[in-house]
């Protein structure tokens, strides 16, 4: 099942993936992360949009990020180790964490805005997975018991800001630049910890990301008992899983996105996330 959340009416509202149209569920105001939260349970939902009076159709549909406020949205760097050799860094013995804030996530077909004076945006196309329970201690055999679902993702970052110091905060955290969506699927219609699906990013219709999720270095089990060793996921919280190889940064010439381009991250089984680049 694909669930997201939409703008209408001048509020959010949670809907399901129906064919070419999204039924609406939940209440009026809430979005996807209000139900997931409240520990409704896949089946829960499929019972709720069999019952669902309005639909919009989805070529119509304004799509927000499908949780607006999650309580922790945590990246893993250099987990790909094509990637990690790319960017001049060793593969890590560990997963490298940082986090995301919430006026720095974005959603499909936003537009992801270049700040001012700055020639350094670049793509980051990767998995992103949704907790649909939570926990401290979580074991990696238990892991993906907590696992609500997985989507797309593109950690959008601005280089120049990114390594300004040894903390990469800065630059993973301009506003509006982690998009991802449009959508949720289900764990339960994945592989298990969504693994083995081809990931590919493309920049105004030219490949520059191909791999496959089975190549992460740290799978979803482990990245989340790791997180889980120190702090407490909670339902609604969102992990972006990390990037393959072909980013602008690793390119020779640098291939950093311009006002007006057009990039796409897919991944199989999962979606299309799209966005436009735009001035300041």
């Amino acid at each position: 099942m694909k669930l997201a959340t939409i703008w209408l009416d001048g509020e959010p509202h949670a809907a399901a993936v129906q064919q070419e149209r999204l039924v609406l569920i939940g209440r009026p105001g809430g979005d996807l992360g209000e139900l997931v939260r409240s520990g409704v349970a896949a089946a829960d939902i499929a019972v709720l949009a069999a019952s669902a009076r309005r639909h919009v159709p989805l070529d119509e549909a304004q799509f927000m990020a499908p949780v607006l406020q999650p309580g922790k949205a945590i990246c893993v760097g250099l987990n790909y180790a094509d990637h990690a050799r790319e960017s001049n860094f060793e593969p890590p013995t560990h997963p490298t964490l940082f986090l995301r804030s919430a006026t720095s996530l974005a959603a499909h077909a936003s537009a992801v805005h270049r700040p001012s004076g700055d020639d350094s945006l670049d793509f980051e196309g990767e998995m992103v997975v949704v907790m649909g329970s939570g926990g401290r201690g979580i074991t990696k055999e238990a892991a993906l018991g907590h696992v609500f679902g997985y989507a797309v993702g593109n950690d959008i970052s601005v280089r120049e800001f990114q390594f300004r110091s040894p903390q990469w905060t800065l630059g993973k955290n301009v506003d509006g630049t982690g998009s991802w969506g449009p959508w949720v699927v289900t764990a339960d219609e994945v592989p298990a910890g969504g693994t083995g699906l081809q990931l590919q990013t493309h920049l105004n219709g030219e490949l520059m990301q191909s791999a496959n999720t089975r190549d992460m270095l740290f799978d979803v089990a482990t990245i989340i008992a790791g997180v889980s060793e120190a702090m407490t996921l909670e339902a609604g919280d969102i992990l972006f899983t990390g990037t393959p190889a072909g980013v602008g940064l690793g390119r020779t010439p640098r291939r950093y996105m311009q006002p007006g381009d057009v990039v796409q991250v897919q991944i199989e089984r999962i979606g299309v996330l799209r966005n436009t680049i735009a001035g300041a």
